[in-house]
């Protein structure tokens, strides 16, 4: 039998870990004839190590491995592969595949224009073209990842027909979402419709919609939010085509724009750089692997649970 890894990233919220096994749960379900396991780069269990020898004890000796990462910045280019690398170096009889991460596809695209009507469902009918598409990212030090975001709002705005469309990040890169608001409050738009983009809820998601409230009481904008992309059959799909790209041999991230692999201008000294896990430090540091995904809770899960085991 052969296995899916589906490499999350983790988080310091446990609600995000939750929507995350959801995902792999549906997984399970829908590859009955694979072995579907997961594992966290940081923050939560299992690590990737514990899942791969868990596949490995139960006989599995091919693994394609799939990011559930939005856009390949370093998780995507360098982590996640630092990682694969060096667990497939341990096992000489196993072979671990890589996948691409999700990345801009048409379903993911859809996704995005069902959260987007969804969210203006709750208000009244209000013309697009008198309304701002805010998409906010994570924000990495990667402005090929940021550059995707980016793309991916004005691929939105033109094609859901709003008036006037723009990026912010939550961190790391500029626009910040905070000092973004304000400039968005002169235009002259009566609302904003702001799309997190991202996979689950967590830290960064709640901070999103903390600062889009208290912008919204400052401003007479109208300010809608969405809700993250979760566990709809949009965004399993886009995993079913990553899943299929590995097993006819075709798996290839874009390099074209990569940082890591050509001169990007202000990011030269880059290129060529080795391809080391900045993460090690922090694996699974704070959430214990309380139940596998769509396994019901015992007395026996809750008794490991206060014993820390």
């Amino acid at each position: 039998m052969k296995g899916i890894l589906i490499c999350g990233h983790g988080s310091r919220d446990p609600e995000g870990v939750e929507g995350f096994k959801a995902l792999v749960a549906l997984l399970r379900k829908r590859y009955p004839d694979r072995m579907v396991d997961y594992g966290f780069l940081e923050f939560s269990h299992p690590v990737y190590a514990a899942a791969v020898e868990r596949m490995y004890v139960a006989g599995i000796r091919e693994i394609i491995a799939i990011p559930a990462i939005l856009f390949a910045g370093g998780h995507a280019k360098n982590d996640i592969p630092f990682e694969m690398n060096t667990l497939q170096s341990q096992y000489p009889d196993l072979r671990i595949r890589l996948g691409r991460h999700i990345g801009i596809t048409p379903s993911i695209l859809q996704l995005a224009g069902k959260l987007v009507a969804a969210a203006e469902a709750a208000y009244p009918s209000l013309d697009r073209q008198e309304a701002c598409l805010l998409l906010v990212g994570r924000g990495t030090s990667d402005p090929d990842a940021n550059s995707d975001v980016a793309k991916m709002t004005r691929m939105l705005g033109e094609g859901l027909g709003f008036g006037f469309s723009t990026t912010a990040f939550i961190g790391v890169t500029q626009p910040l979402l905070k000092d973004h608001l304000p400039i968005i409050d002169h235009l002259p738009y009566k609302r904003i419709v702001a799309l997190p983009v991202f996979l689950f809820t967590g830290v960064l998601l709640k901070k999103i919609y903390s600062q889009l409230e208290e912008f919204s009481a400052t401003t007479g904008k109208q300010v809608i939010a969405t809700k993250s992309f979760e566990c709809d059959e949009l965004l399993l799909q886009t995993i079913d085509e990553r899943i299929r790209e590995v097993q006819e041999g075709s798996p290839d991230m874009n390099c074209q724009l990569c940082k890591y692999r050509t001169q990007i201008i202000g990011f030269e000294e880059e290129v060529g750089k080795e391809q080391v896990g900045h993460h090690l430090a922090v694996k699974g540091i704070l959430f214990e692997e309380e139940e596998k995904p769509g396994e019901k809770k015992t007395v026996l899960t809750t008794v490991k649970k206060i014993l820390g085991i």
